[in-house]
């Protein structure tokens, strides 16, 4: 007796390639992108300037890691730009009061604890606003913006505030260690002796900024994938009501989810004053798009509910390439601009094309 098989209708090819593409074409243009500007980019291709790219990359990123947690639960911070400036405001004016002999350590540790202070407020007024009184995002931190942006410069008067604490401008840009082929290695400072022809023989790795952004991506990378906080955060983006049904504290969850995100973005600002010695209110105001644009870049769902913090770097990174690498090749600078928006718009496109696929699966 013969036996009919029956065989389960097979996915459309298209389908699967673009789930594959959705999913992975973030990486393979990355690896692009080094591999034309190692070729095209005299000087690219070196531990100097890798070192230099993920210092420069590092404000972008630690504002990035906090829009990402927003993205997911489907909300948006158009505030961590001024939030990053006014933290960075608040920090340079906590230092500049104290005495001018005061412990190095003492002044970190007012500066980070000013800044923080300064950029959590706003994180939590945003959250508040959005949870209880059911304020679109949108509005409420565009509002925020404004309110910032505006104190951050009376603050400043419209200028820079200057920092002439000794060893103060260290922290932001110093190294973890340095290594001498005679002296050998030494942490946080070049090895003692070294003068003159010496000092050209030592080899710097790790700056802080990367050290920093290293940390926080570890910090964010296991709230987001290994907590419950993190997984509430994807049922609130995936449905709002869902979650509710299921019994999680939504309005709690959403203050701290922007709460978390100006804290990233005040981490950046304390951050600014130690790299460049000052503190200015627009520290952040170039910074937000892009920060925005390296979550979407990354494969964070415009929708809510799907995202990763390891796509958020790699997001980063690639907005950090390619306007490393635009520079390196002399290129005019407003083509970074041009390069980016395009980057964004394919991310977007491939994002849509994905939930496409999914809608039609379901």
């Amino acid at each position: 007796m013969q036996t009919t098989e029956v065989l389960e209708p097979k996915a459309p090819a298209s389908r699967s390639m673009i789930e594959l593409v959705s999913q992975a074409w973030a990486w393979v243009f990355l690896l692009s992108l080094i591999v034309f500007f190692s070729i095209t980019g005299q000087g690219f291709f070196s531990l100097t300037n890798f070192q230099n790219i993920g210092a420069n990359m590092a404000f972008v990123l630690l504002m990035a890691i906090g829009q990402t947690f927003v993205i997911i639960s489907a909300g948006i911070d158009l505030s961590t730009g001024y939030v990053m400036g006014l933290a960075a405001v608040v920090g340079a004016i906590a230092v500049t009061s104290l005495a001018p002999d005061t412990p190095l350590l003492v002044v970190i540790s007012v500066a980070l604890a000013a800044g923080l202070v300064g950029g959590l407020i706003p994180g939590f007024i945003n959250g508040w606003l959005i949870a209880r009184l059911n304020v679109p995002p949108f509005i409420v931190t565009l509002g925020m913006f404004g309110i910032a942006r505006g104190l951050a410069f009376l603050g400043t008067g419209g200028l820079p505030i200057p920092i002439r604490i000794p060893g103060f401008g260290q922290i932001g840009n110093g190294y973890l260690f340095y290594s001498h082929p005679e002296a050998g290695t030494s942490f946080f400072s070049i090895p003692v002796g070294l003068t003159g022809p010496q000092l050209r023989e030592v080899t710097s790795f790790l700056p802080h900024p990367v050290t920093l952004i290293i940390v926080a991506v570890i910090i964010a990378h296991f709230l987001l994938s290994r907590t419950r906080f993190g997984l509430h955060v994807y049922a609130i983006g995936g449905s709002r009501e869902a979650a509710l049904r299921a019994g999680i504290p939504v309005q709690k969850r959403t203050i701290q989810i922007y709460i978390l995100s100006s804290l990233f973005a005040a981490v950046a600002g304390v951050l600014y004053i130690t790299r460049f010695t000052s503190g200015a209110a627009n520290a952040g105001e170039a910074l937000l798009l892009d920060s925005i644009a390296a979550v979407v870049i990354g494969g964070a769902s415009l929708f809510g509910g799907g995202g990763t913090i390891i796509g958020t770097v790699i997001g980063a990174l690639i907005i950090a390439i390619i306007q490393n690498g635009l520079v390196i090749m002399a290129v005019n600078p407003f083509w970074q601009f041009v390069a980016v928006g395009i980057v964004i718009i394919l991310a977007v496109l491939i994002d849509q094309a994905k939930e496409r696929v999914l809608k039609e699966k379901g």
